[in-house]
Parts: C-alpha cells; structure tokens; sequence
C-alpha cells in the first residue's frame, strides 16, 4: 500500500485490503513504521498475512458509543475496570500483532485483557478470532450487521454464546438498540435508566 494515497482533505469510509504474499516478522515491523505515519489506518499481522484496514466516521462512532455506553454500565453496576483501548498485542514468537477496537481489564489487571471488542462495518469474520486466541483473551465481541456477536474461550476455542459469561446482566438487546440510535444523548439516557431500574429489583 502507498501511504500517500490516503487523502486527509475528505471522509474515508472503512476499507480494507490484505497485502499478496506472506511476510517475515521483520518485514511486518518495517512496513508497520511506515503505516503507523498515516493516521486512521491500523495494520494487523497473523502468521505471515498482513491486513490494512482504513478507520472510517461510521466505524469510529459506533465504537465511541460502545465504549461510553459499556464504561455507563460499568459505573452503575460498580464494577472494577480498566480500559486499554486499542493498546497493540503482538508477539513474534506467537506470529501475531494487532489492535482491538476497544479492551478491558475486568477487576484486577492480568498479563491480558479480558475482554475485547472489534467493530467490522464492512465485513467481518470468525477467522479473525484466531489472533486473539494466542493472547487467550477470554471474551470477544463482534460487532457486524448492526448487532454483537459474542465468543467465549473454552478449552482453547471460541464458542459463540449469546450472553456475556463475564457481564451475564447486560441487556445486549437493549445495548445494541442504544448504539444504533441516531441521538447519542437520548441513547444514553435510555441505557442508563435501564441499568438503575435493573438495580432497583
């Protein structure tokens, strides 16, 4: 990819595109300087297949209101957290570097996070999961086609589930009704009344 194609003057829409051919760890790290000089591209690496991938409005909106509406949930419900955000996981030895949309630490903080949240608008795919198996991330969430898709790891695999083992009260229903609202304010009131009715029972 040519760095200088990227036209900062205009809105750029999510896209992305695998680099041909399969690369060393080296060559990975010299490419990934070069990317890393042109803002709202992130470049991820799984056993020798290098992804770019273009961060449009639409992408970066939807995972804004994940992480506000998440970080509401968590100060209701007065759990212990700490946000790590898209802080690069990679390994050499485990052939891997990437960046989750958004992370958590869950209580107290671990040699990993605990969960992770990756927001695919254009296209997405179980696949994916693979990279953060070799972190043993324990949960991960898909957002594509207007909805999460949930994973947990069990025995060294993902298994879909269809409830949070890690948030088993969140209203996920409710949570992705909130992000798809055109008003971001109204959203949050919404989810948030929520959560202090919940807490009421």
């Amino acid at each position: 990819m040519n760095p200088t194609i990227i036209n900062k003057s205009r809105i750029v829409n999510e896209q992305k595109l695998i680099l041909p051919g399969c690369y060393d760890w080296q060559n990975f790290k010299g490419i990934k300087t070069l990317i890393e000089q042109q803002p709202g591209v992130k470049i991820s690496y799984l056993d020798g297949v290098i992804e770019f991938m273009t961060l449009g409005e639409e992408h970066e909106t939807i995972k804004s209101i994940i992480a506000i509406l998440l970080g509401i949930y968590f100060w209701q419900k007065e759990i212990e957290f700490t946000p790590v955000g898209s802080a690069t996981r990679e390994s050499e030895e485990k052939g891997v570097s990437f960046e989750p949309d958004e992370s958590y630490y869950i209580g107290e903080k671990k040699e990993h996070p605990d969960l992770a949240i990756e927001v695919n608008i254009t296209s997405g795919s179980v696949k994916k999961l693979e990279k953060y198996k070799r972190f043993k991330i324990k949960e991960v969430w898909l957002w594509q086609n207007n909805k999460f898709s949930l994973y947990s790891l069990q025995d060294n695999e993902y298994k879909q589930i269809f409830q949070s083992q890690l948030l088993p009260e969140l209203n996920f229903k409710l949570f992705e009704n909130c992000v798809l609202m055109s008003s971001q304010l109204e959203a949050i009131k919404i989810f948030t009344d929520s959560i202090q009715e919940n807490n009421k029972k």
